[in-house]
């Protein structure tokens, strides 16, 4: 083998950057276990734990970097919400809102007939809203005008009286696209704000659609209000340190002397947590300043950080000597930074919340000027990302609201200064705006503007001068992102962007833990069995050499998707798992081609070197076309089934890599070294070894075997039908779990004057948990609607759950799952799944077509494709209601159908590999004799990796947990299916479409 160097070198790196990234894990895991044993069962002490270590090094890299805590809970392997429990949203900004914002809210008739028009469309159709909205007008009035609804303030510089209609839409998309833009920062934001470990979001493929995974978020009602609340931009003046500073040293001696006499529970409850904080070990402990003076707007919590006032001091000392929360003076400086202007302290962010609960104390607020209130800053201002800023702002209106809100800003962007090295912020108002900003500048040069968000402080420029006209810029040492965010965030406030949840899943966190116990026993006896099968099969020697590419195979795949931060799920592991199956195949293969060359009378060397060579073209062909699969699912899919995909992928190429390479180096050493090689068990030696079948005279029988088993198929498709799950029919699922069995019937009949009809309930899992699926108010929108439909639910199984169990309790302890689908997003999940399907039987097609040169080919793998889809299908159809698990069609059903039609495809590919060597090597020879002869040759190395496979599959049935049922149930009919139209279908059909063309030319 040529490059054996360059191929080792980069195995070795390989290896060493998936040890690198999942020591990450390791370092993670590590420290949360010390945080459990010092909690001794708390979980207020666990995360107390947690944050005091959250800025202190935990992972030194070989000297070059320290990371902290927190940096390494960034880059540890991410646990999907099915293994980790939490909740999963799909939010849709409203571009009809947007729309009616552009248009100042006309009351256009035409206008108003044309958004409503639109709505309806959108339910049914896949064309963006803008465009829908731009047809609809047009039909309603061909005649009508657009500039003449849309030449509002805010829009005049961009549509005037003679603009097209074409162009008015042009300038409503750029500007709704800019919106769903600043709605995405906005809702990052308030992610960041919600405190929740490894958080996710991102943009989906479709225009305005956002998701949010928050792994362990237990108050769903609360996130809900949080994601679906309208963004709040503001401008408030400011105080000046130097004024706020003599009423905070007046709080600060309140503050103690409420201590000193228990007048205060928030104190007492304070004291009780700096005990806490004393009996930490200080070693595990964060360190904090070690002055006791002016450090900051901080509480004795922050104080007992430091490891000496640990060792020396009692929590009593801590409470007595120390006060509550120590001031900011004017001129202070901490870490290089001079606090003047607004900022009148700082706390660790663990402690924001309680000094809020100590200013808003009626005793303390009392000192304060009425109009005076204080804000936390956005961002933190230490690079470890620990300490918060404390802004003082200034209420002058009599109502209480800010002077001036985000709404009268029409633009803002990111430019460089004149003579700059860094970004600033340009931003232009409407001219009711700029008036009241002329007077706030005039009336606070010298001193800062604090622009809030959410309530937030963003940023507090400093007035310069009064500024006219409503163009202003905002400078400062910013980065260009920096930058970037601001001037969004400027924009954002220009128009409301309100969000709705179109799609939700929460999994309890009971359910993550079981999903976790029985993924890691189905992947562990999975890869026990695979590992003794090929012992078993191909001798110790060649056995252990597949086996040591299984393991690598396995390292390698853990270690690249902790690399580019996946997300494991239970479809991941379950993609780990069959791609271990599926790589068997590789080695298989090449041991089935050796053991050939060996038949023929080769040397060892030569037989392994000639073997590997011819095994190639089958391998390439046969994993190509899985992997092709595997994209077309990555590229359409969401969620869990990109987890699955992503892990198909990238399983597909490691397996490739470890069974070519990785075995063949250590093949080489051994024939180096004389080494004794045996490429098959004595008891495995024999078995189908050349068998001489005539599968194509007997192919009118599997003819009829198919055509019966899709009659059956058929049948029980039209007279029975699907089942779809809510990803395709929309609607909400809960999974219920009881203390005590429970009758469906009785369930359901309890729930049936709530919903106003009857849900559907099953049986999932246990006999004491049910899956409740009810399209009760799923076209409805907003933060109750949710709620109260979780409300509804409570009161409907009130009677089946233990006394006085309150529906908070319900939520956190019995309702183990849940799953909102909007109708939507259902259309659109049964559009992907068409294409994603079309695509993945086009590619396969072309691919085939290109490699064997020939169309019969591409047509009997695609008859044979189609077979495969439709007997499962009909399987789900016919076994729904009769198997004790869920046999719905959603989209984990499209991934197993996909994911079979790969694993079918590599099935018949190796065949036709075969039988095109075979033409080859005897063009002259009968063809049927030489496709008989292809498939017999094969018939050993397709019982091996079909075998196998199913063993896998299997063993994820059985110990996978019920969620992904009917996802193995469909993989592993899909196994015996597919096996036996490569064999029994495909060829055949290549067969006779040759034979008829050859026919009609007149040639044999």
């Amino acid at each position: 083998m040529q490059n054996k160097g360059l191929i080792r070198l980069f195995a070795i790196l390989l290896a060493l950057i998936c040890v690198y990234q999942l020591t990450f894990t390791f370092k993670a895991k590590q420290v949360e276990k010390d945080a459990l044993e010092y909690a001794n069962g708390n979980p207020q002490r666990e995360t107390y734990y947690l944050d005091s270590v959250a800025g202190q090094p935990v992972f030194n890299f070989l000297g070059i970097r320290k990371y902290t805590y927190r940096e390494v809970k960034e880059y540890e392997m991410n646990l999907g919400l099915d293994l980790k429990g939490g909740m999963n949203v799909t939010l849709e900004i409203s571009v009809p809102d947007l729309i009616r914002s552009l248009a100042n809210y006309s009351k256009d008739s035409t206008f108003v007939a044309a958004l409503k028009m639109a709505e309806e469309r959108q339910k049914n159709s896949q064309e963006d809203f803008v465009t829908l909205f731009g047809q609809s007008f047009e039909q309603i009035d061909p005649n009508g005008r657009l500039a003449a609804i849309f030449n509002t303030v805010d829009l005049r510089d961009k549509v005037n009286y003679n603009s097209t209609n074409a162009q008015v839409l042009q300038v409503i998309r750029k500007e709704t696209d800019s919106a769903i833009d600043n709605a995405f920062n906005i809702l990052r934001n308030r992610i960041d704000r919600f405190g929740v470990a490894q958080p996710n979001i991102q943009q989906l493929q479709t225009k305005g659609r956002i998701l949010i995974e928050l792994p362990g978020v237990k108050d769903a009602d609360r996130v809900r209000k949080l994601l679906e609340g309208t963004a709040k931009l503001e401008f408030w003046e400011t105080w000046e340190n130097s004024e706020v500073y003599p009423y905070l040293l007046k709080a600060n001696q309140r503050l103690r002397e409420m201590n000193e006499t228990g007048e205060n529970t928030v104190a007492q409850d304070t004291t009780q947590k700096t005990e806490t904080a004393e009996a930490a070990p200080a070693s595990k402990t964060a360190e904090a300043k070690k002055d006791t003076t002016g450090t900051g707007l901080l509480n004795e919590l922050d104080k007992a950080q430091s490891k000496d006032s640990l060792a020396a001091s009692s929590a009593a000392d801590i409470a007595k000597n120390f006060p509550l929360f120590s001031v900011l003076s004017p001129n202070t400086s901490r870490d290089g930074q001079l606090f003047r202007g607004p900022v009148v302290g700082y706390a660790h962010f663990k402690d924001t919340a309680r000094v809020d609960k100590y200013l808003k104390m009626p005793q303390i607020r009392s000192i304060f000027p009425r109009n005076m209130m204080f804000r936390w800053t956005a961002k933190p201002m230490d690079k470890e990302g620990n300490y918060y800023q404390l802004v003082a702002l200034k209420v002058t209106n009599r109502d209480g609201k800010a002077p001036l809100t985000g709404d009268v800003i029409t633009d803002a962007r990111q430019e460089f200064g004149q003579n700059r090295a860094t970004s600033e912020v340009t931003m232009t108002m409407n001219s009711e705006g700029a008036k009241t900003w002329a007077r706030l500048t005039r009336e606070n040069v010298g001193k800062s503007i604090a622009i809030v968000l959410d309530g937030l402080v963003q940023s507090f420029p400093t007035v310069q001068g009064e500024i006219t006209g409503g163009r202003s810029s905002i400078t400062g040492n910013f980065s260009v992102n920096e930058a970037k965010d601001l001037a969004n965030m400027l924009k954002s406030g220009k128009m409301p962007a309100p969000a709705h949840i179109v799609q939700e899943e929460i999994v309890g966190p009971t359910l993550g833990k079981e999903s976790i116990r029985s993924g890691m026993w189905s992947f562990v006896i999975a890869f026990v069995l695979i590992l003794l099968y090929m012992l078993f099969f191909y001798s110790g020697s060649a056995g252990m050499v597949a086996n040591v590419a299984l393991i690598a195979n396995l390292f390698y795949i853990i270690g690249i998707l902790a690399s580019l931060g996946a997300v494991l799920t239970l479809p991941g592991i379950a993609g780990i798992v069959l791609t271990i199956g599926m790589s068997v195949d590789a080695n298989v293969l090449i041991y089935e081609r050796v053991q050939e060359e060996l038949k023929a009378g080769k040397g060892m060397k030569l037989a392994i070197q000639d073997g590997y060579r011819n095994a190639y073209s089958a391998i390439i062909d046969g994993q190509v076309t899985t992997l092709l699969t595997g994209v077309v699912l990555y590229l359409f899919g969401s969620g869990p089934i990109k987890g699955f995909a992503t892990t198909l992928i990238i399983g597909i190429l490691t397996s490739m890599f470890t069974a070519i390479f990785i075995t063949r180096l250590i093949f080489e050493r051994w024939l180096a070294k004389d080494r004794k090689i045996k490429f098959v068990a004595s008891m495995t030696a024999e078995w189908l070894r050349n068998p001489t079948i005539k599968f194509l005279d007997k192919r009118k029988i599997f003819y009829g075997v198919s055509g019966t088993m899709i009659a059956i198929a058929l049948f029980a498709l039209v007279f029975k039908g699907l089942n779809y799950g809510i990803d395709f029919k929309g609607g909400r699922t809960y999974v219920v779990r009881f203390e005590h069995p429970v009758q469906v019937e009785k369930v359901m009949n309890a729930l049936t004057p709530e919903f106003g009809s009857a849900p559907e309930v099953k049986t999932f899992g246990g006999d004491n948990q049910v899956r409740i699926t009810t399209d009760y108010r799923i076209d409805e929108d907003g933060n109750n609607v949710d709620a109260d439909i979780e409300a509804k639910l409570y009161d409907g199984v009130k009677s089946f759950l233990p006394a006085n169990t309150s529906e908070k309790d319900f939520l956190a302890n019995y309702r183990m799952s849940s799953q909102k689908v909007g109708p939507t997003i259902s259309d659109d999940i049964r559009k992907d799944a068409l294409i994603s399907i079309f695509f993945a039987l086009v590619i396969i097609f072309l691919y085939i077509l290109i490699r064997f040169r020939q169309w019969q080919y591409s047509l009997g793998a695609i008859v044979a494709l189609a077979h495969d889809s439709f007997i499962v299908l009909g399987m789900f159809a016919l076994f729904d209601g009769w198997l004790p698990f869920s046999l719905e069609v959603d989209q984990a059903f499209i991934a197993a159908i996909l994911t079979v039609l790969g694993y079918s495809i590599n099935d018949t590919v190796v065949v036709f590999d075969r039988i095109r060597e075979y033409l080859h090597l005897h063009p002259k020879h009968d063809r049927k004799d030489v496709m008989d002869s292809a498939i017999n040759s094969t018939l050993r190395r397709t019982f091996s990796t079909s075998l196998s496979t199913f063993v896998v599959l299997l063993a994820i049935f059985l110990f996978g947990g019920t969620s992904i049922k009917g996802f193995t149930f469909a993989l592993m009919m899909g196994v015996v299916v597919g096996t036996y139209s490569s064999v029994f279908i495909a060829t055949p059909i290549v067969y006779d479409t040759v034979k008829r063309i050859a026919t009609k030319k007149g040639k044999k």
